[in-house]
């Protein structure tokens, strides 16, 4: 495939966008190379600047359950925008939205939409430490929850040891009530725990994680941490950006069978569009302003556009449940061709999958947190990722990414994606 035109608009992007991108993993920096350049996309495809069509497996980072442009969601939209774009005013289809999101979501009241996942994390954290009155959190290390600044934050010294920051502007002092753990291993959370009596105001993580690849918690590390939370009056919030209405109508509260404190979306809810929320039980949200003391607001939450595009897209899976149903055949039609062929390689591999989440690992150990896939191969990688995307199929240009499948995948094109990957090593 020739990327000519992806890669003179990619230079002429660097003159007046930092790196040429506006979210870092765009740049293609893990990989090498020049980011490819997206014109338009449908159902499962994407189509390049330079003609190019493409199987998509991001699906914008997860949001696009149903494949690109959808209709109904398409259809919602500019019906809206013909009435207005934004009114920083109430509209009635913010509370159809909240409604049929509180109805399909366990153990929740009462939501507030916000613009983004990073925003939506930010909030729930703050109205955490303002309902607990507590300070600290803990939160996993390799798990994303947006850039704000709680959130960017590595490992200290010792497992009882305070973090410190991994990105300047980031402050001591903000770094110091961010505790950070391992994924999956309950013990170090006991020890921070213990070692932070009455100090946490709430345990912070993605139910399955999706950055650093798709990890999958044991039924022991994810009931042992609501365990914990009830025992010591400590807020599980899961960050759903990801898992939300992909897991199942429910999310990963439902897929795990766990309830969780708070929970909080990413674009999903608004069909793709920048939007999120978070929502817990309505004695939580009750802190929140107007109703209580801890402030959170924004211009353009609950837009008119992110809202019907967002009715739009639940509707559709509230009343097609079999989605999810045929989303995991799909995935796990994919590992297992993926596992046939590389079981022929004779190199280290190892495939995690949940649900519509997968990811394809080259080490040859079990990659269950931010250790064990990072000593993944990244030379290995880049040759797949590109070697894959000569064959038109696009993946996260990272190893650190699960891979979302959408709806709109045929199985031929899991059998081309398939083929490709045999064709590589």
């Amino acid at each position: 495939m020739i990327y000519q035109r992806s890669s003179a608009l990619f230079n002429e992007a660097k003159k007046y966008i930092p790196g040429g991108v506006n979210s870092p993993v765009r740049a293609f920096k893990a990989v090498g190379g020049d980011p490819i350049f997206v014109k338009e996309a449908k159902g499962a495809y994407l189509y390049d600047e330079d003609g190019n069509r493409l199987i998509d497996f991001i699906a914008s980072w997860g949001p696009l359950i149903l494949g690109h442009a959808y209709e109904p969601v398409i259809n919602a939209v500019i019906e809206k925008a013909k009435k207005g774009t934004s009114f920083g005013m109430p509209t009635e289809i913010e509370t159809e939205l909240a409604k049929l999101a509180v109805s399909m979501v366990p153990n929740i009241d009462k939501i507030r939409f916000v613009n983004s996942g990073t925003e939506a994390c930010m909030s729930a954290v703050r109205l955490a430490r303002g309902y607990t009155g507590k300070d600290k959190i803990i939160k996993f290390a390799g798990c994303y929850h947006g850039h704000s600044d709680s959130f960017l934050i590595q490992a200290g010294s010792g497992a009882v040891t305070f973090g410190s920051p991994n990105s300047p502007g980031v402050t001591q002092g903000t770094a110091k009530d961010t505790l950070l753990a391992d994924y999956n291993d309950l013990e170090g959370v006991k020890k921070l725990v213990q070692a932070n009596k009455d100090e946490i105001a709430a345990i912070i993580i993605e139910p399955v994680a999706g950055n650093m690849g798709c990890i999958i918690p044991t039924d022991a590390f994810i009931h042992g941490l609501r365990e914990i939370c009830t025992q010591e009056g400590i807020l599980l919030l899961f960050d759903e950006v990801m898992t939300g209405f992909r897991l199942g109508k429910g999310g990963a509260q439902e897929a795990l069978g766990i309830k969780a404190d708070m929970v909080m979306f990413g674009k999903v809810i608004g069909g793709g569009l920048p939007v999120g929320a978070f929502a817990a039980r309505e004695e939580i949200m009750n802190h929140l302003a107007p109703d209580g003391p801890v402030y959170q607001a924004g211009t353009l939450s609950g837009n008119p556009l992110a809202m019907s595009a967002g009715l739009a897209m639940l509707t559709e899976l509230n009343n097609r449940p079999e989605v999810f149903t045929s989303l995991a055949e799909k995935t796990k039609y994919l590992h297992q061709g993926f596992d046939a062929v590389m079981s022929q390689k004779g190199m280290p591999y190892q495939i995690n999958s949940f649900g519509s989440m997968i990811s394809l690992h080259f080490t040859d150990q079990p990659v269950v947190d931010f250790k064990t896939s990072s000593k993944g191969n990244n030379e290995t990688f880049k040759k797949y990722f590109h070697g894959m995307l000569k064959k038109g199929i696009y993946l996260p240009p990272s190893a650190f990414e699960s891979y979302f499948l959408n709806d709109a995948l045929s199985y031929k094109d899991l059998d081309d994606t398939i083929d490709a990957l045999n064709t590589i090593f």
